[in-house]
């Protein structure tokens, strides 16, 4: 029993250890792409194909960047320290658009707590099935003053006194950061949460989609598997494919 009991706590501390491990690699992968297309990259002298890939994998990073946040919010992504998680947070919704992590944190738990109704902040009152709508409410809920002026700050620094090229800035900058806040929006939001004909489960208000595991990854790191992580909002992204395999299951 003994041997048992310590195989399974080591499962335990394996599991703690694992989201800052995955935390640091998203948040160093992104940070390293973010400079060099920035500062360095040729746009004149360097393919195109080669430039969109950056692009696209710097989208699908600050998609992984939020969902990193994300756990914090929630306790998961490195449990017992609260400090980090507070540290961790507002480290990455600070680079992605300059939010509050505080600020974050009350909207997300009011969302849990009432989703998808007219109290839900990540909600779009009148017309919740129109995508543009529903997204143009969900960015201006969130991109208040203060963000703005922190990012008018960093294109300063970037563009001003470090003397970055602007439409590199652009490109590897400002255009992942956007098409990033849609993929999170699409797979994380709109999708999970859109009334349909068919009425949801229960009180939570969500759907999770049948992407294979790979694609849920890709999509939005496993957050498209939506309604299992409102019914175990305790557990990190990287563990919800197991929760939805065991929930289909039973």
């Amino acid at each position: 029993m003994s041997s048992v009991h310590h195989t399974q706590e080591h499962a335990v501390a394996s599991r703690a250890n694992m989201g800052p491990w995955l935390a640091a690699a998203v948040m160093f992968a992104l940070a390293g792409l973010h400079i060099y297309g920035v500062f360095f990259f040729d746009l004149k002298s360097q393919p195109l194909w080669l430039a969109a890939s950056m692009v696209l994998v710097q989208c699908w990073l600050y998609v992984g960047l939020f969902i990193v946040a994300h756990d914090c919010m929630h306790g998961s992504l490195w449990p017992g320290h609260p400090r980090a998680h507070r540290i961790i947070g507002q480290m990455c919704v600070g680079f992605y658009a300059g939010f509050s992590y505080s600020e974050l944190l009350k909207n997300h738990m009011l969302h849990h707590k009432h989703a998808g109704t007219a109290e839900d902040p990540d909600f779009a009152e009148p017309q919740p099935a129109s995508f543009l709508t529903w997204y143009w409410n969900f960015m201006t809920e969130y991109m208040g003053v203060k963000p703005i002026a922190v990012m008018a700050v960093q294109s300063a620094l970037y563009f001003l006194v470090i003397g970055a090229d602007f439409t590199n800035g652009m490109v590897f900058w400002v255009l992942p950061a956007v098409l990033s806040s849609l993929q999170l929006f699409t797979f994380g939001t709109y999708l999970p949460h859109r009334p349909r004909s068919e009425a949801f489960a229960d009180r939570h208000n969500a759907r999770s989609n049948d992407y294979p595991p790979w694609l849920s990854l890709l999509t939005c790191f496993h957050f498209g598997y939506h309604h299992e992580h409102h019914l175990k909002p305790g557990e990190p992204w990287w563990r919800l494919p197991s929760v939805r395999r065991q929930h289909t299951r039973n």
